[in-house]
């Protein structure tokens, strides 16, 4: 069954100096709350927001950008600028410039990938705007240059995936092939990563072949069919996320294999269509990556314009499902 796991921990504080800094950016020119700009959260109590976006590449992604949308409004008191890299880097950073030069109070972004930010966030910084990231992670050489980090721990999802597959499946010679990430994100290098660490006790687990599909489904049932072609003795499949997973199965079943019997897979996310490919028995097992994150981002942004203490570090709850536990939570299931 479904193993509970409350991961929402406080990891690191600002430092003072960092607070001041911000409480120096919420008052601005004007003394008014808020960022540089005449858009800012002034008189009117307003927070203008300027959220860039990876882009809409998975059912995750999309629950994601509704999240924020719900809750980042002008009933909850604030005005959402938002824009879809398109898992482009350089469409991202371009957004970012742009909020910078509307003069926004927040600017919050999920990175496309992890390296390459410090030039733009040291713009962010200069201007007094303070920087909230959103599900993935950045490599900066200064973490001043953001406020927090609001997300799952992408290692331990990977860790909990392989703990599942030694524990269930790897009590048997099994080969495993890998549907990765985006490559250079922080998702498919920390998934790997744990997937890793959990499995390298257990000698009857062998990964035979790992690609990126670019956590799409597409690319994961293309991957996929080239995997089959590679080997004729795959007995697992690890997705990093659910679309992939999901492409994977209309490959495995193109070639008249059953998912689920002749080749398993495993996956992490827990959106709506591949809890009900686990509740089928096409997939495996399944743990959860909570996309849900509007709330934590309303709540980290009033606190950062209004000068407040707030944590380096916020990490969501995750749960994660087998087939029976995926059948009972689908009724209710909000992505």
């Amino acid at each position: 069954m479904a193993r509970t796991h409350h991961r929402r921990t406080v990891l690191t504080a600002l430092s003072a100096t960092a607070l001041l800094a911000l409480a120096a950016c919420a008052s601005g020119s004007s003394g008014n709350p808020g960022g540089s700009g005449s858009s800012g959260g002034g008189g009117d109590g307003v927070i203008t927001l300027g959220f860039a976006q990876v882009g809409a590449e998975s059912g995750w992604r999309t629950a994601n950008t509704q999240s924020i949308k719900d809750t980042i409004t002008k009933e909850n008191g604030f005005d959402l600028k938002f824009s879809d890299a398109q898992q482009k880097q350089e469409n991202q950073i371009q957004a970012i410039r742009s909020y910078i030069a509307q003069g926004v109070d927040v600017i919050a972004f999920s990175p496309v990938v992890e390296s390459g930010w410090d030039a733009v966030l040291q713009e962010a910084k200069q201007a007094h705007i303070p920087v909230i990231l959103t599900d993935r992670a950045v490599d900066v050489t200064d973490d001043s240059l953001y406020a927090s980090f609001i997300g799952s721990d992408f290692v331990e999802e990977g860790k909990r995936v392989g703990e599942w597959v030694s524990e269930n499946l790897g009590t048997k010679p099994i080969n495993v092939v890998q549907l990765e990430g985006t490559t250079g994100s922080a998702p498919a290098i920390d998934r790997k990563k744990g997937f890793e660490e959990a499995i390298a006790g257990n000698s009857n687990i062998k990964v035979i072949d790992s690609q990126t599909g670019n956590f799409t489904r597409a690319e994961g049932k293309t991957v996929m069919e080239g995997f089959l072609q590679a080997h004729d003795n795959i007995d697992v499949v690890f997705a990093h996320n659910d679309d992939m997973g999901l492409g994977a199965i209309e490959a495995i079943e193109a070639a008249g294999l059953t998912p689920g019997k002749d080749i398993k897979i495993v996956s992490i996310d827990g959106v709506k269509d591949g809890m009900q490919a686990l509740a089928d028995g096409k997939i495996s097992y399944i743990v959860e990556c909570n996309p849900l994150l509007g709330p934590d981002l309303a709540d980290m942004a009033k606190k950062v314009v209004a000068g407040e203490a707030v944590d380096k570090r916020i990490v969501t709850h995750d749960d994660a499902f087998d087939q029976e536990a995926a059948k009972a939570a689908l009724p209710d299931r909000k992505y």
